[in-house]
C-alpha cells in the first residue's frame, strides 16, 4: 500500500490544520515558523513553492497518508542534485497521533525506493538532532547507516544545534 504522494496545493487546509494540530509536538525539531507557516495561506505559498523546485528537479515534496488516504505527514527529498554527485537530503514528519505507527518507516522505505528506482539517485542522506533517536530507529529500520556528526549543523528551536548524519547508498548501478 501507498502511504507517499507528491504533494498538491490543495492539501495547504488539511496540512495547516495539522501543523497547527501538531505546534508544540513539531517545535524541538523544527526550525521557528512564523506565524503565517500555520495558516491554509502560509502552506499554499510553501506549497506552490515547493512544486516550483520539483518542475525544476531539486526537490520531491510528498505527504503521508494513513491507511484511509488522509495526510498525517510530510516527507520530502530536498536538495536533489544530479552530476556526478546524484544525491539528496530527506526530511520528514508524523503526527503526534500517528507517531509509533511505522507511517515514518513506511514512507521513509517509500521515499528511498523512489529516490534510487525512480530517480536513479545513488545517495540519500539525512540527518537528526543528537537526541531524536526514535527517527535515528526509523533511518535504521530502512537500512541508513550513521557516517558522521555535524556541530551546530541547523537552527532548531531557535539555536544551532548538532546533528548526527546518516545516508544510504544505491547498491546497484542507476540504469539510465
Amino acid at each position: 500500500m501507498t502511504v507517499t504522494r507528491l504533494v498538491a496545493t490543495a492539501d495547504a487546509p488539511a496540512l495547516a490544520e495539522l501543523l497547527r494540530d501538531n505546534r508544540e509536538f513539531l517545535a524541538p525539531w523544527e526550525p521557528i515558523r512564523s506565524e503565517d507557516y500555520f495558516t491554509a495561506d502560509g502552506q499554499h505559498a510553501v506549497l506552490r513553492e515547493d512544486l516550483r523546485q520539483h518542475a525544476q528537479g531539486t526537490k520531491l515534496p510528498s505527504v503521508i497518508l494513513d491507511d484511509a488516504d488522509r495526510v498525517i505527514g510530510r516527507i520530502t527529498l530536498n536538495g536533489i542534485v544530479r552530476g556526478p554527485f546524484q544525491s539528496c537530503s530527506l526530511g520528514y514528519w508524523v503526527s503526534a497521533g500517528r507517531n509509533g505507527r511505522g507511517f515514518a518507516t513506511r514512507a521513509v522505505r517509500e521515499i528511498v525506493r523512489v529516490a534510487f528506482e525512480e530517480l536513479g539517485l545513488h545517495r540519500v542522506q539525512a540527518e537528526t538532532l543528537l537526541h531524536n533517536v526514535r527517527s535515528q530507529r526509523v533511518l535504521a529500520r530502512n537500512g541508513f547507516v550513521r557516517f558522521g556528526m555535524a556541530p551546530e549543523y541547523l537552527n532548531i528551536a531557535g539555536r544551532w544545534q548538532d546533528h548526527v548524519m546518516y545516508q544510504v547508498v544505491r547498491t546497484s548501478p542507476a540504469t539510465g
